[in-house]
């Protein structure tokens, strides 16, 4: 059996394309404010149907709770799918059932019809919660009927397709019915799409066998939401930069005085492990040396910089300053392999950007001179579509919590399901 769409014969197959539609909106003027993800799929969307496949779409957007919600039906985003793709796209107002096969049956070679929300079914993601006062029983006992319901919404997704593909790294992590439990109703036919098979084969690079050195950038607002990935990357990298709020965990850890500063005081053990744990392996662990303070959350705010560790009571900490900006852009300069996740501060403030622009213009900058630079995570894409930079570097990755995971060597479902792995 074979992963990916090059030999496959779709000519007058209905071939389901799980994407990953889930595009984000202006609140303003409800339209959509970036459509990269449309965008990513068009590749493997337009060669499955030159090459004669009925393509069917299916996807999630936001989450309606298992319930139809108006505002998150793909009916939203049918025009700018179709403006896209350069071509006439069907619709069905359901998923499954038999408006669903009938409206697949009905397309012809190339032809393409998109499904509405798999998410109106609570039978995809499967959630279920213990009740208050519930027993482990009754729990127990709800878990494995939703799991035997989650198979049958798969069955009933599949009958409208001859064959899939999946192509939506960024839902990858999750087990859900249309990312995991389909594939094995196509066991001699399902396959990674293009964007699938470039985030595998860009990470996979990262892990397993970068130019070096190689140089990992942490930053955002918490450690405790990237404690697993640091100590797996502390196994690979030569350097780590940790910035962002996550930075001022450390710098406590350490006995830093860090003001009003973000700061996970549950995590400064884990803290103290890592910087040992860097120190024992010979990583070279970067700190921000220098801040820009402020004395509110916000961008009018009055800013006095302070060394990281000397941040002045009542103040706190939203962005590196200068002197870290060159330290942490010179590390990026001497590397050869570069992955970033994170801001280095609340960048969406005008006056806290500079920081994270920095890392940006750094790693155009390296690439530009012969460096593999993959930049993932929601507001790492952000900050780098924001510094005008986004094709200054060699891979953006579609996906926030999947990459995540699979850098930290986790499994995958949604991989695993393709390639019949458990």
């Amino acid at each position: 059996m074979q992963n990916t769409i090059d030999q496959f014969d779709f000519r007058g197959q209905r071939v389901l394309l799980r994407v990953d539609f889930n595009v984000p909106f202006d609140k303003h003027t409800g339209l959509i404010s970036d459509d990269s993800r449309i965008r990513r799929a068009l590749p493997t969307i337009q060669e499955i149907a030159s090459k004669g496949g009925r393509l069917v779409l299916i996807s999630h957007m936001g989450r309606p709770g298992g319930k139809p919600v108006e505002e998150l039906s793909l009916r939203r985003i049918l025009h700018a799918v179709e403006t896209l793709i350069g071509k006439h796209v069907a619709f069905c107002d359901d998923c499954i059932g038999e408006d669903a096969v009938r409206a697949s049956k009905q397309l012809l070679d190339g032809e393409i019809l998109m499904l509405e929300n798999v998410r109106f079914h609570p039978e995809d993601e499967g959630k279920v919660k213990q009740k208050e006062g519930e027993s482990d029983e009754s729990y127990k006992a709800r878990k494995a009927a939703m799991k035997e319901a989650q198979k049958s919404f798969a069955a009933q997704l599949a009958e409208c397709g001859d064959c899939f593909v999946n192509d939506a790294f960024g839902a990858a992590h999750r087990a859900n019915a249309s990312t995991t439990h389909i594939a094995s109703f196509f066991p001699e036919a399902r396959m990674f799409g293009r964007l699938m098979n470039q985030e595998i084969a860009a990470l996979d690079y990262v892990m397993q066998n970068p130019t070096r050195p190689l140089c990992a950038i942490m930053g955002g607002a918490k450690v405790s939401d990237k404690i697993v990935l640091i100590s797996s990357l502390l196994e690979r990298v030569d350097k780590i930069i940790i910035g962002g709020g996550m930075a001022y965990t450390f710098v406590k850890a350490q006995g830093g005085e860090i003001g009003n500063s973000l700061c996970e005081e549950e995590h400064l053990a884990t803290a103290r492990e890592l910087l040992a744990k860097a120190k024992e392996r010979g990583v070279e662990l970067l700190l921000p040396i220098d801040a820009v303070n402020a004395d509110k959350f916000a961008d009018d705010a009055t800013t006095r910089l302070s060394a990281i560790e000397a941040t002045p009571e009542g103040w706190m900490g939203l962005d590196i300053g200068e002197t870290s900006c060159a330290r942490f852009s010179q590390a990026i300069l001497e590397s050869k392999t570069v992955f970033w996740n994170g801001p280095m501060g609340v960048f969406e403030m005008p006056h806290f950007a500079q920081g994270t622009f920095a890392i940006a213009k750094a790693l155009a900058e390296t690439t530009q001179g012969g460096a593999y630079t993959l930049v993932g995570g929601g507001d790492s894409v952000s900050a780098l579509k924001a510094s005008g930079l986004e094709g200054g570097v060699s891979y953006v990755s579609t996906g926030g919590g999947a990459m995540l995971e699979y850098l930290e060597g986790k499994n995958l479902p949604g991989i695993a399901a393709i390639r019949d792995e458990k």
